[in-house]
């Protein structure tokens, strides 16, 4: 008999199972190829200063990082994959490398380095996941980690907000561009900023995606794949969260079917759109849930029982007394 599989992983909120990209990913993919997996949030637990998320467990095995999770689940069988020709397994590949290099790390900043967003959204939210102490620190380590992923891929990156460049962008304008080049260095400076291009690559990838999709329901066929795993769990809280200041998040309500595709597979796959709960608090709802039907049933039973001795017992006629002998004298005697 197979051993259990167990994803620890973020819970979910904004109507999404895990607000946490790379952990929406896994469980998009165990949905698709038909994996039973066993969900463990790590929210409210000490795990949430120190596990790596997402994290499969398997007897005495395991896989962290998206890509060696799906593989796992492919050697066990459990493959979305298996009808794609090898032209379409490398158009999968390139697309995936795609979503890590050019959004993934605007993703990151949005949710992590946009200091109004941070404030408002992301810190809240972990912060109120994560038990006292633990509340002060695992926003800021999860931040650190997020710029730290950044300058490895794309370089410096300020913590501000992006409407900062393009407002300024605008005011030099595109148009005067190669005469005002010399003369506005500023402009030159915003133009050629690593946060600008970031977030200019991150709108072209999704130009491309929604191009690619079209007005299929997903990216190869009738049937998910691991690339439509990887867009849905990359997009899917972009579209959901309440962010204040975006305008990637912006730009993706431009590009419909993309939203569209996340919808459905919500509805499809995630029907219940409910956060997960951490097994402590989950075992407690059943546990009172499972003596509340008891309960009930007890009730039940016993107004049946009450009901069928009442239908079996003999049916009389109401019992009246008979009048007293000296009644019924006095009524004889009295006058007309």
């Amino acid at each position: 008999m197979a051993a259990a599989m167990q994803l620890r992983c973020w819970g979910g909120d904004w109507g999404l199972p895990s607000v946490h990209n790379e952990s929406l990913v896994v469980l998009a993919y165990a949905k698709f190829s038909g994996a039973k997996v066993n969900v463990s949030p790590i929210d409210w637990t000490w795990k949430t200063l120190t596990a790596t998320v997402p994290e499969l467990v398997c007897g005495d095995t395991s896989v962290k990082e998206p890509s060696q999770i799906l593989n796992f689940l492919r050697k066990q069988r459990f493959n979305a994959d298996y009808e794609l020709s090898a032209r379409q397994g490398a158009d999968t590949m390139a697309y995936i490398a795609l979503l890590q290099e050019k959004l993934q790390p605007a993703l990151l900043h949005t949710f992590w380095l946009d200091a109004e967003n941070y404030g408002s959204v992301t810190r809240p939210w972990f912060a109120s996941r994560s038990p006292f102490p633990l509340n002060f620190l695992v926003p800021g380590r999860h931040a650190d980690s997020a710029r730290s992923r950044i300058l490895l891929t794309r370089g410096e990156s300020r913590q501000c907000r992006i409407t900062e460049l393009e407002g300024k962008v605008k005011k030099g304008g595109f148009k005067n561009f190669k005469t005002t080049l010399k003369k506005k260095t500023e402009f030159v400076l915003v133009i050629l900023s690593p946060l600008y291009q970031l977030y200019g690559d991150a709108k072209e990838c999704l130009n491309l995606l929604s191009y690619r999709l079209g007005t299929a329901s997903y990216f190869f066929g009738n049937l998910p794949t691991s690339l439509d795993a990887f867009v849905f769990g990359f997009v899917a809280p972009l579209h959901k969260a309440r962010l204040p200041n975006s305008p990637l998040q912006s730009h993706l309500r431009q590009l419909e079917n993309l939203t569209h595709f996340c919808d459905n597979i919500l509805a499809d796959y995630f029907n219940s759109a409910q956060p997960c709960l951490p097994p402590s608090v989950q075992e407690t709802m059943d546990a009172n849930l499972q003596k509340l039907t008891q309960l009930v049933n007890k009730e039940s039973n016993l107004i049946e029982k009450m009901d069928d001795n009442l239908r079996s017992s003999p049916q009389h006629k109401p019992h009246r007394p008979e009048p007293k002998p000296g009644l019924l004298v006095e009524k004889s005697s009295a006058p007309a």
